[in-house]
């Protein structure tokens, strides 16, 4: 098959849909089949993009991100006569979709789309409550993970020894992350803790925000931000830090970080939301929190208790191993792309 896969943002960039889309890119091409990768971020001029599309001439069209390349993709495979189809991400379903000025795009996306990807049953869920014409389309592909490393003594280099317990969050500064919630219970925790040390990973995606979580952490000496990072250096990361955290105030499904992390076998602490839900099973592989009080009690346990980090840790590395196999994503990404190519009618209404 030759498939095009476009994109919102990709390599170099370590954004969630830019981890997505490279995995399952590389999964595919493993198969022989011959990828192509869009994004928008890689064109000067985003009038440039039908034209490369064309000169691929691809068999399908699949995008990433509703409201950002979902009317691209529905658009020129209709025009080109291959099927659409688009994945749903967090920012679609949980944002955009009940935005007034953002919705009816991307509804019409949703509805002009072949076929549709979401990666948990709760999301297929929430888009059928919306739009209840879209059952029938939608299929549910789980995340998987692809984690390669760069080796580095990282604590060595952040002036750290394994006396210090690092609560990691590698996400970009944007408000959905909820980045500076955590900021307040770490340093009253650190004030009782000595050898609490946070670490942040990440591209400012919004200015605002990160001029706050910036901010913030200038009063902190325990605290610290690495900037944009590689992805093979955030999984290097893993193999040294003691917990990784996820503060989000919604997901689409699956946290990349989170899948990651367990994959390494460590622990995790993550908000108590729908997405985070769908991979967590609180007090078994991995801790959950509610509240900023929540979120102090669960953190305090986690610094007080190595052996219950190191339990979570191997507990969420068996679910991984265990349910997430990335031969079973590829599968079902090949085995929708033949439904949709075998149904024949070039998609979108």
């Amino acid at each position: 098959m030759r498939i095009a896969l476009i994109t919102p943002y990709y390599y170099p960039s370590v954004r969630g849909n830019a981890v997505t889309v490279g995995r399952i890119a590389a999964g595919l091409r493993k198969r022989g089949h011959q990828v192509e990768v869009f994004s928008l971020d890689a064109f000067e001029n985003p009038r440039d993009i039908p034209s490369a599309i064309r000169v691929f001439d691809p068999d399908l069209m699949h995008g990433f991100h509703a409201f950002m390349t979902g009317e691209l993709a529905v658009t020129e495979a209709k025009a080109d006569g291959v099927p659409p189809l688009v994945t749903i991400t967090g920012t679609d379903v949980n944002i955009d979709l009940f935005h007034p000025e953002r919705r009816e795009r991307v509804v019409d996306v949703l509805v002009r789309a072949q076929g549709l990807i979401v990666f948990h049953e709760s999301i297929r869920n929430k888009l059928l409550r919306e739009v209840p014409d879209l059952d029938g389309k939608i299929r549910v592909i789980r995340q998987t993970v692809a984690c390669g490393e760069k080796t580095d003594n990282y604590r060595a280099r952040w002036g750290l020894d394994s006396q210090h317990v690092i609560f990691f969050f590698p996400a970009g500064i944007r408000s959905v992350k909820n980045l500076l919630f955590c900021v307040p219970p770490l340093s009253r925790l650190q004030a009782r803790h000595r050898g609490v040390r946070a670490v942040y990973a990440g591209p400012i995606v919004e200015e605002e925000e990160g001029r706050r979580l910036l901010s913030l952490l200038a009063d902190n000496g325990w605290a610290r931000y690495l900037g944009a990072v590689p992805h093979e250096e955030i999984c290097s990361m893993l193999r040294v830090v003691d917990v990784v955290v996820n503060s989000s105030l919604s997901e689409g499904g699956m946290s990349n970080s989170l899948l990651e992390a367990m994959s390494r076998g460590v622990a995790v602490l993550a908000s108590d939301i729908e997405g985070n839900r769908s991979i967590i099973v609180d007090e078994v592989d991995g801790l959950l929190f509610a509240s900023e009080e929540d979120f102090e009690r669960q953190a305090e346990r986690l610094v007080l208790d190595p052996d219950l980090r190191r339990h979570l840790g191997k507990q969420g590395q068996a679910k991984i191993e265990r349910e997430f196999p990335r031969e079973r994503e590829i599968d079902a990404y090949e085995e929708f792309y033949r439904d949709l190519l075998g149904a024949g009618d070039g998609g979108g209404a």
